[in-house]
């Protein structure tokens, strides 16, 4: 996992330290009558910005080849200068671990969103239910699948669960929904092909309250942003239901072209939070890198494998975790 991102940040390190180690030679140079143990205890040299500038001259480079976005290139370039320039390190000591210490901080600040979302203590904390979430995404990104491992989580969880089937439009969807539903032990609502997708939502939701069912979770058929019927359509669907959470479902392996798709729906309908599909097959981490702090959403969720299982609460501190290689 994040093999090819985990090489670049080694990279930089090692051109960092490199850097320091020219100037403590000039250092040591100039202080020749001290012993080298009390030199090694007393000097220190401080790491100035030409120190740290041509290696992050090349490590953007090489973030935005691992398709990290570039505005958060830019930001964690930032970040990484304000952690090391400046600071003061005492010859002898071990400055790949400095360096890799700030890089770390600085990658957690960048993941870490301004508003996190508690997603168990916001459904169980709404007074009226059911708690309504529409699920939206590109084709292909594993929303119907992703659906359906969220239901088996909040199932775990002591909820009940119900899915709307709101994808008429693409052949299959509807048994699809329907087979991974039955796996997970949850009711599917559904209407026939081409029909129309808010009202296929708002049965389901009616349905919920009626029983008293906890969760709704809402699907929807895959866009794309040249299909304008289909994305009128998705907000259609959001302003019918007036969904507690929209999350956008997006396949990390699509690098950098996840990020823009999720800024295409997030100004089409707001984004509360982000799935990211098959974290696990992801050698370069551009996408959960960059997604959240592109769109000011959380990244709720992971995908981490094909078992219904197989779906894991994002931790910004796991993440950082994985790139430095800890698994």
């Amino acid at each position: 996992m994040f093999g090819k991102l985990r090489e670049k940040l080694k990279k930089f390190t090692k051109q960092v330290e490199e850097k320091i180690e020219e100037e403590e030679k000039k250092v040591e140079k100039t202080e020749p009558e001290k012993k080298p143990g009390l030199m090694e205890r007393l000097l220190q040299v401080e790491i100035k910005e030409k120190d740290v500038e041509e290696a992050l001259d090349e490590l953007e480079l090489e973030l935005l080849e691992a398709d990290v976005a570039l505005e958060t290139v830019e930001a964690l370039r930032e970040k990484i200068k304000e952690k090391l320039v400046g600071k003061k390190v005492r010859i002898g000591t071990n400055k790949g671990k400095l360096i890799e210490e700030a890089l770390r901080e600085a990658i957690l600040e960048i993941l870490t969103p301004e508003k996190k979302i508690d997603l168990l203590e916001m459904i169980r904390s709404k007074e009226e239910k059911p708690f309504v979430i529409v699920f939206v995404g590109f084709n292909g990104s594993g929303k119907t699948t992703t659906i359906a491992k969220l239901a088996n989580w909040l199932r775990k969880n002591g909820l009940s669960v119900v899915i709307a089937a709101s994808d008429t439009f693409r052949a299959g969807a509807i048994e699809q929904i329907e087979e991974h539903a039955k796996r997970v032990g949850v009711k599917v609502i559904k209407h026939d092909y081409g029909a129309d997708p808010a009202a296929v939502a708002y049965d389901a939701i009616q349905h919920a309250k009626a029983r008293g069912v906890d969760v709704v979770l809402v699907d929807t058929a895959g866009r794309n942003e040249l299909n304008r019927n289909l994305m009128d359509e998705m907000k259609k669907i959001v302003r019918v239901t007036k969904p507690d959470l929209v999350i956008f479902v997006g396949d990390s392996l699509s690098g950098n072209a996840v990020v823009e798709q999720a800024k295409q729906f997030n100004e089409a309908v707001r984004i509360d939070g982000v799935i990211l599909t098959k974290l696990d097959a992801d050698a370069r981490g551009g996408a959960a890198l960059s997604i959240s702090h592109a769109i000011g959403a959380p990244i709720l969720f992971v995908g981490v494998g094909q078992g219904y299982d197989d779906l894991k609460p994002f931790d910004e501190k796991w993440f950082v975790d994985r790139i430095f290689g800890e698994e």
